[in-house]
């Protein structure tokens, strides 16, 4: 599985209901898991981001899925990252040597 960065800031209607983020966060590990990804870890953040969260998903067309269907909520809007482990790197850069 691909591991993803979800970058996430409240809309006006998140931080007007900002006392349950944590139940939204919660309901964001069951959509993931329907959508047959893992929502592994959430932060609440200070800064340009108000929430970050670590996403594993199968694909990044599951990711994408993810993102739009947690930002159709009304809620954040998303941006997403894809990362790479070191492994991965290794793998990217021998290419890039070929």
């Amino acid at each position: 599985m691909a591991t993803y960065i979800a970058l996430e800031s409240w809309t006006q209607q998140g931080i007007q209901a900002s006392g349950n983020t944590v139940d939204r966060a919660e309901a964001s590990g069951q959509l993931a898991t329907k959508l047959g990804a893992t929502l592994k870890q959430t932060y609440w953040t200070l800064g340009q981001y108000d929430v970050v969260q670590i996403l594993e998903a199968p694909d990044d067309e599951t990711a994408t899925a993810f993102a739009l269907a947690l930002s159709s909520l009304g809620n954040v809007r998303t941006t997403t990252l894809r990362t790479f482990d070191a492994a991965e790197m290794r793998g990217i850069a021998a290419k890039a040597a070929r």
